[in-house]
């Protein structure tokens, strides 16, 4: 294959770190921060995380979800690479649907500090029934803190028919 021009953009491809290193049990360390390039503005960032499992605390049958993840980041951000990593921490982790959705929002709290946000689980049925727990949280004494309110009043005022799970 002497003499074939391979462009740079393949050779980078190439080189790329595969070896992740998935925790085997419930991991926030490995969440990292960047900076916001665009402080000044609001704008939400949303992750669509449809491959989340965790397990069930009481029999250890593992439960499947797709969360979503959404924010209005303040100065900083969470980097995707991490939060995927930290997301595959929960496969071993023994936690209630609802524990599970409201320890992910805490954490992200944590790193960030975020304006505003909010984690949404559609959970996969078991027994014949699916549970979607929905929290948010907006930062105290601003107009965040109404936001939350009222998106936590209203988030499931137009439910989606549920036939698919």
């Amino acid at each position: 294959m002497e003499g074939i021009n391979i462009p740079v953009w393949i050779q980078k491809i190439t080189e790329v770190d595969c070896s992740d290193v998935y925790a085997s049990e419930y991991h926030p360390e490995v969440l990292e921060t960047f900076d916001n390039k665009h402080p000044e503005y609001d704008y939400f960032v949303k992750f669509n995380c449809p491959e989340f499992t965790s397990l069930c605390p009481i029999t250890g049958q593992p439960d499947f979800a797709t969360l979503y993840i959404s924010y209005l980041p303040d100065k900083k951000m969470v980097e995707s690479k991490s939060l995927k990593l930290y997301l595959f921490s929960f496969r071993n982790h023994g936690d209630f649907h609802e524990d599970c959705v409201n320890k992910i929002m805490k954490d992200l709290i944590r790193l960030m500090d975020p304006k505003y946000i909010e984690v949404w689980g559609k959970f996969m049925p078991r027994g014949g029934i699916s549970i979607d727990p929905y929290c948010n949280y907006g930062r105290p004494g601003t107009p965040y803190e109404e936001m939350a309110h009222h998106r936590l009043l209203n988030h499931d005022l137009y439910p989606e028919k549920v036939d698919n799970r």
